[in-house]
């Protein structure tokens, strides 16, 4: 008995295992070999390739196609239309399926709509790629960034909030109270302010 909900025109092929909760909508297809986690949730027209493996709680919007090579850890989210690359010099001629480059998203990232992830960078943990931003470069945990090829412009909140820090190198996120902590061209979080 499944324990994940499928729309019916989902394909959904043998050897893929799906957690518990998880919802694949319209006109997606899961391949062979691919792994999703629990309590997922997949857009209309979404590919997951084979070996390609999805955390728990992924959203995937509309329109993306993950590619094998590609890594998504616990509670990414992956904008409308963004794109994922496994190969860094394709020519359609020239088979390369053996020369698959991986890439990994680490836990809490969120690549906004349009983006292109070229393959082979690690996207840090709770980075945030903005709406239409190129990487080819790895992106570094709490990191914002923007544009064509991205650059860094800030940083993020687990919460996904800005962050904002003083002279002393911290910030507070204004929705959750996590203090962060900023050193070195590196955030950690502090704890609450609650605490």
């Amino acid at each position: 008995m499944k324990d994940f909900f499928a729309h019916e025109t989902a394909v959904i092929d043998d050897g893929v295992e799906i957690g518990d909760g998880t919802r694949i909508w319209h006109f997606s297809h899961i391949m062979t070999g691919s792994k999703i986690g629990s309590n997922c949730n997949l857009g209309q027209n979404v590919v997951v390739s084979p070996d390609v493996i999805l955390g728990n709680n992924v959203k995937v919007q509309n329109n993306v196609s993950i590619y094998t090579g590609v890594i998504c850890e616990d509670d990414v989210f992956l904008g409308p239309s963004m794109v994922f690359t496994n190969v860094v010099n394709p020519r359609s001629a020239v088979i390369r399926r053996d020369m698959y480059i991986k890439t990994v998203v680490e836990k809490g990232a969120t690549i906004g709509a349009n983006a292109t992830i070229v393959c082979g960078n690690k996207i840090g943990k709770f980075s945030f790629i903005g709406a239409g931003a190129v990487v080819v470069s790895e992106i570094l945990p709490y990191a914002l960034v923007v544009g064509n090829p991205s650059r860094q412009i800030g940083w993020m909140s687990e919460y996904g909030h800005r962050l904002e820090f003083n002279i002393e190198g911290s910030a507070v996120c204004p929705e959750s109270g996590e203090e962060y902590r900023l050193n070195e061209d590196k955030v950690t979080k502090t704890g609450s302010r609650h605490e």
